[in-house]
């Protein structure tokens, strides 16, 4: 009986794509040689080079990948490394995001996002823990990094700080409920209006 491939199999790094992760860091054949040998293996790339991470708890992440996907252009590729979630973005978005959200109040004590998690943004300097292109030899092994959404050319489609802005602050609402109206004053004066002559 034959296989054929699941078209709607995300998890697994395409040729184009390691080559794309491999143009991070500053030895590209080294990690594709890396990756030849042991395809299983994660490695450590450097951001802010071909692409910026932004880092959530994993529950708030999937959310915001959520909203990207239903209610928005989607998403670059996505990783899940120790109970966080890493949404690759474009250059520069590590630098513009926390201004963004300092500009949304983002997780200030008494604002609409209080109880927020807090958004870790890497980029130029920063390094992160890149999934291995083929997945963990064994999924059952409990691997510490996996695709969700993993590159699959060359030049992947990389939301920038307002795409991601965005589907966290639509995040945010849906999972504290964020409401336009202000809270009922239980002691207030209630009047009917209706009756006015």
């Amino acid at each position: 009986m034959s296989s054929t491939p699941n078209v709607s199999d995300v998890t697994g790094v395409t040729p184009d794509g390691a080559a794309w992760l491999a143009s991070a860091g500053t030895a590209p054949r080294g990690a594709r040689t890396l990756w030849g040998e042991r395809p299983d293996a994660p490695v450590v790339l450097p951001c802010g080079v071909v692409f910026d991470v932004v880092s959530v708890p994993a529950i708030f992440g999937r959310r915001m990948l959520d909203r990207l996907w239903e209610e928005g252009p989607g998403s670059g590729p996505v990783a899940e490394c120790r109970g966080r979630m890493l949404l690759f973005g474009a250059v520069g978005t590590a630098q513009r995001l926390p201004a963004l959200l300092r500009w949304e109040e983002w997780g200030a004590h008494g604002s609409r996002t209080d109880g927020v998690p807090p958004l870790l943004c890497h980029g130029a300097g920063d390094a992160v823990t890149v999934p291995a292109p083929a997945g963990p030899a064994r999924p059952d092994a409990g691997s510490p990094a996996r695709w969700l959404v993993a590159p699959d050319s060359r030049s992947p489609w990389l939301p920038g700080p307002e795409v991601l802005l965005w589907a966290a602050v639509r995040a945010a609402r849906a999972a504290v409920r964020i409401s336009i109206f202000p809270p009922a004053d239980r002691g207030a004066n209630v009047y009917d209006v209706s009756r006015r002559r």
